[in-house]
């Protein structure tokens, strides 16, 4: 609909979108800050004291995402010490890893820690905006704000993060800039964590990735989904990815009997690296997709290999993700052609 149709329809466009500020009061969310944006047929929530991760993702009020037995965490004194990691971590529709380390606690050569997934997760926003409002004739709900992850003598990273979705679209658009502030190259790891829950995770659905290659950490099978088993232990999945001459690729969980997915758009030119994260535990029921510019096996795989993703003082690099949900068996037919066309096509990164 146009602009003056949808303006004769309503009183107010809050009616339709909006982002509201909010803060949790209880529990171990107890203080911290967020942004409420609903959308249309979207609702989703931005945790400006952690980063501007999405916390929570809904399409026409079901859930498509993952929430750990902690729940909703404000930022705590335990959150990046490495023994106390997995209580803090509270999955979501996504958080972002890095960017001294993404996957498991590393220590190096001279004694310093890096803990499971980086800091930057906990890390708060600031100059924080949230706006909607008509563009022509599209309504538009945007996020911004920046994130610094910086050491006395160490690091000093700048995250620009804007979240945006337009009226009428069912997706969310992640543009992220980081910058090297400092006067020294730095590590710059970077890994979008996704977590796909219940009940678009079930034993009806199925893990639509066009994989050309996959090296498993565990066990074989990766596109398939099992019912909750009690402490059924985690697989990891390393894919390589068929992409478009572009460089742009997807990956999705389908759900044909709830008549929903949700995809996941993204360039191997800006991730080059795809992790599959698998948990069938009872009480630990999730599957992670996670684009990345370096490998799960962590820091120490690329310190050793020596090609440890570097930025360049002043420098800058820019990521781009798309979170989406599609409806019908249709559009769920349509991801299926499209996985099977990369693959045909052989559209071959080169192996990391």
């Amino acid at each position: 609909m146009e602009r003056s149709d949808i303006l004769g329809r309503v009183g107010s466009m809050q009616q339709l979108a909006y982002a509201r500020r909010i803060r949790y009061e209880e529990g171990r969310a107890a203080g911290m800050r967020a942004i409420e944006v609903k959308n249309g047929d979207v609702r989703f929530v931005a945790m400006e004291d952690k980063a501007l991760d999405v916390s929570e993702f809904e399409y026409r009020g079901v859930s498509l995402g993952f929430l750990s037995k902690p729940g909703l965490n404000g930022r705590n004194p335990f959150d990046t010490l490495s023994d106390d990691v997995a209580r803090s971590i509270m999955g979501g529709m996504f958080f972002t890893c890095g960017f001294e380390n993404i996957g498991a606690p590393y220590t190096d050569a001279e004694g310093k820690r890096y803990p499971l997934h980086g800091r930057i997760r906990t890390s708060p926003a600031e100059h924080v905006r949230a706006d909607a409002g008509w563009e022509g004739d599209d309504y538009a709900v945007t996020l911004s704000g920046e994130v610094r992850e910086a050491e006395l003598f160490g690091e000093n990273l700048v995250l620009r993060r804007t979240v945006s979705s337009r009226l009428g679209e069912a997706s969310i658009a992640v543009a992220d800039e980081v910058v090297n502030e400092g006067f020294t190259p730095q590590p710059m790891m970077f890994m979008y964590h996704c977590n796909v829950g219940w009940p678009l995770l079930s034993e009806s659905a199925e893990i639509v990735i066009p994989s050309i290659r996959v090296a498993p950490r565990d066990e074989a099978d990766w596109s398939t989904v099992q019912a909750p088993v009690p402490d059924k232990p985690e697989s990891v999945f390393i894919h390589t990815l068929a992409a478009e001459p572009d460089g742009s690729t997807f990956a999705s969980v389908a759900n044909p009997e709830l008549g929903i997915a949700l995809v996941l758009e993204f360039s191997v030119e800006e991730f080059p690296y795809f992790m599959q994260w698998k948990s069938m535990a009872a009480g630990d029921y999730v599957v992670g997709l996670e684009p990345s510019n370096s490998s799960i096996l962590g820091r120490g795989h690329h310190e050793e290999r020596g090609d440890l993703h570097i930025l360049q003082p002043q420098a800058s690099e820019v990521k781009h993700l798309t979170v989406s949900a599609v409806e019908g068996r249709e559009a769920i037919a349509r991801l299926r052609r499209r996985r099977d066309g990369l693959v045909r096509r052989g559209g071959i990164r080169p192996v990391l």
